[in-house]
């Protein structure tokens, strides 16, 4: 049985039963529960803020173990970046070096690192660091093997012109060593015999009694077969390929064209004195990429040892050219 309440009427003088609204019952129950429920609610986050939940727990559990394979991951990474860079060297080092090709350039091995932000999707999570850098590694890497395989592929194909490759480099005398007279000049700054001033001579000089046969150095195509004014006088131009060619000035008598292909040793002209000459001699220039290169550095096909340095010496120690 309820408990009822009841309040003096000082009017009536009489004890009249106190009795309540309904709005009043709601007020009264409301602020009695109100210290329970903020309790509640004070409990229950702080259960949710310091506590996990079973899923909580599994779901952070998981994500620990993704991030030790992304660390594991990134160590294998660093393994195969490692392998690459090897490879990178032997390529630009070694195979490159032995087929007779320029390295490839830095710009091209990184060629498609900047851009748009592709990984933007990836940011605003707990380990998107981790797994931004894993996969900028994992992209940077990606392309470099492309670069790298394009490369390989390259360095096979020189591997198969390897043949042709070796028939043409400039790699004998231009004349004979029996029709030799001397060697009266080397390449690099020489005394010029008629302006009589320091001057760089970008070939070598061989002296040899005019109507001597000259020889192509290795095979290729006739580029130019004529008479200029640029002080060679008549003269014969040979590209071989792979980035060769080869210059024979002052000739008495062209024996090839324009356009015609030759082998090593196939005569080319004779020996003459024409354009800028002090003497009968053949002026014989090599050029590697469009620069002009010592030409006594690619005698190694038809020496000795002890004639190639004998080559060297002389070709170095001359002071004056005759062109």
């Amino acid at each position: 049985m309820p408990e009822h309440k009841y309040r003096f009427n000082p009017q009536t003088l009489n004890f009249e039963r106190i009795r309540l609204t309904a709005w009043q019952k709601v007020r009264r129950v409301f602020l009695a529960l109100t210290p329970g429920l903020l309790v509640g609610f004070l409990g229950i986050f702080l259960v949710y803020q310091f506590v996990d939940s079973p899923k909580e727990s599994l779901l952070k559990r998981e994500n620990q173990q993704l991030l030790t394979q992304y660390e594991l991951l990134n160590r294998q990474l660093s393994e195969v970046e490692e392998v690459l860079r090897d490879v990178r060297r032997r390529d630009d080092n070694i195979y490159r070096v032995i087929f007779e090709a320029d390295p490839l350039p830095e710009s091209m091995r990184r060629a498609g690192s900047g851009g748009v932000n592709r990984y933007r999707d990836l940011a605003g999570f707990a380990g998107s660091e981790v797994v931004v850098g894993t996969r900028k590694r994992l992209d940077a890497l990606t392309r470099q093997l492309i670069v790298q395989s394009e490369s390989l592929d390259e360095v096979a194909s020189l591997a198969l012109r390897k043949k042709e490759l070796l028939a043409s480099i400039p790699a004998v005398q231009p004349i004979s060593n029996r029709d030799l007279t001397m060697i009266s000049s080397g390449f690099g700054e020489r005394l010029h015999p008629i302006h009589k001033i320091a001057k760089f001579h970008a070939g070598m000089d061989f002296t040899a009694p005019v109507g001597t046969e000259i020889y192509a150095t290795g095979d290729g195509r006739v580029e130019f077969a004529d008479y200029a004014t640029n002080g060679y006088g008549i003269h014969v131009v040979i590209d071989h390929g792979f980035d060769y060619k080869t210059l024979y000035g002052h000739l008495s008598t062209l024996k090839v064209r324009p356009g015609q292909q030759v082998k090593r040793g196939d005569p080319i002209g004779l020996v003459g004195n024409t354009g800028l000459s002090a003497g009968p001699h053949l002026h014989y220039e090599v050029h590697k990429g469009g620069a002009p290169v010592d030409p006594a550095n690619y005698f190694f096909n038809d020496l000795t040892p002890e004639e190639y340095a004998r080559v060297l010496e002389i070709s170095r120690n001359a002071g004056q050219s005759l062109d």
